[in-house]
């Protein structure tokens, strides 16, 4: 993760970004959707921040810009721990930075931790077109069957 985001967290200077990079460097936890009956966006339950920190992550809100230069934590307990913007949590998921998301942070947070990776996407729905394309797994006859039950010819020779 740490090699992931570390332009995102070095855009505006921040001189810890290095630093973070390396103790950050291990794989982030799922990412989940904002509830929005427990109000704002925040990475996830208790355990959820817990992992977060683990990452020198403060997860208990995103941020609505990357760390400042002089950045060195919100509160005592999260020295040295940015918080996340929505468009770092979007590249954590797979969506490529170019993505535009919809209305203000809670709302866009809520576009990405609900969706389904981009990248597992692609990999379902190229496994689902081999095996259409391919006949694995008998599904070519169905799919050659289904066509030609729905055909008014098929209902003439019955």
């Amino acid at each position: 993760m740490g090699e992931r985001l570390y332009d995102l967290m070095a855009a505006n200077g921040w001189s810890g970004a290095s630093v973070w990079r390396d103790r950050a460097n291990q794989l982030a936890p799922t990412i989940v959707g904002g509830s929005k009956k427990h109000g704002g966006p925040d990475l996830g339950p208790t355990r959820a921040k817990r992992a977060w920190q683990k990452l020198y992550i403060n997860a208990h809100r995103l941020a609505d810009q990357e760390p400042a230069a002089d950045f060195c934590g919100e509160k005592v307990g999260y020295e040295q721990m940015p918080l996340l913007t929505v468009r770092m949590v979007a590249r954590l998921q797979g969506f490529p930075d170019e993505w535009i998301f919809s209305g203000r942070k809670t709302n866009a947070y809520r576009q990405v931790g609900n969706a389904f990776p981009p990248p597992v996407a692609h990999a379902v729905g190229d496994r689902i077109r081999q095996a259409l394309m391919l006949g694995d797994y008998g599904l070519s006859s169905v799919v050659e069957s289904s066509q030609s039950a729905r055909s008014p010819l098929s209902a003439l020779s019955r």
